[in-house]
């Protein structure tokens, strides 16, 4: 489903230890839930190695078909975090050391080693706009529609959550969802011509196995709150033809 006023966004999660299993990703979850919540819809998702070439060539392909691209990762003081270094190359400008953090970053005294480890954070795109960072340290930036956030979750969401009201909104999108113990090859074809029609609502069959029988959950998602409930009547009427009792969950 691709509503034609719909504001997209993509994620961009960079870093070698996510790819690695030895850090679990959180932030695509809050991610997607706070974007939703705003009227955003993430549309894809990718996480990509701390290699210069692979991360400018998805930032450059994501840029140019989403509104937004938020990468998470990449922004500290070691020789791996190059997510700075790499935005400015994918849109072809200078890396400078931006003086408001600059001036952050030295509120904080630390041997002459260490403070210029820390400056290495202070660097950010030519003409990038500061993103706010709630936990006092270094900031994120943007660069057009491409915003770059820290990789640490809590950092994350405390950027995030100062972006709220600021940028492009669609409509948000609304879910239903319904419960029942069948297979998901009882109701295929009724939910197939379901689907058929309602375009503009999207329905998935979400298998599972639960207190020893197989189920299905049904996710109906789309903007219009009466055309979901048109539709979870009639999903919920092919669960009773087939012989079982729909179990409705509590609206999102």
């Amino acid at each position: 489903m691709q509503l034609p006023d719909a504001v997209t966004a993509c994620a961009l999660i960079i870093g070698n230890e996510i790819l690695s299993g030895r850090t679990p990703d959180t932030n695509l979850n809050h991610l997607a839930v706070t974007l939703g919540g705003w009227g955003i819809q993430l549309r894809e998702a990718r996480v990509i190695p701390d290699i210069e070439a692979e991360i400018v060539t998805a930032v450059n392909e994501a840029r140019r078909r989403f509104n937004y691209v938020f990468t998470t990762g990449g922004i500290g003081p070691t020789h791996d975090d190059i997510t700075a270094e790499c935005i400015a190359k994918a849109f072809g400008v200078p890396l400078k050391t931006h003086p408001e953090i600059a001036a952050l970053i030295r509120q904080r005294p630390a041997p002459a080693d260490v403070m210029e480890s820390r400056m290495l954070m202070a660097r950010v795109p030519e003409g990038a706009v500061l993103v706010d960072n709630a936990t006092g340290g270094p900031p994120g930036f943007r660069v057009d529609n491409v915003i770059v956030m820290a990789g640490i979750p809590a950092v994350m969401r405390a950027m995030l959550a100062t972006l709220e009201g600021k940028l492009d909104r669609g409509p948000v999108i609304q879910s239903r969802t319904v419960m029942a113990y069948l297979g998901e090859s009882q109701i295929a074809a009724g939910l197939g011509k379901i689907q058929a029609r309602y375009p503009d609502v999207d329905l998935g069959s979400y298998p599972f196995f639960r207190d020893n029988r197989y189920g299905a959950s049904l996710v109906m998602r789309g903007p219009d709150a009466a055309r979901l409930e048109q539709m979870l009547a009639e999903v919920c009427a092919v669960i009773v033809e087939a012989g079982e009792t729909p179990h409705v969950e509590d609206a999102d």
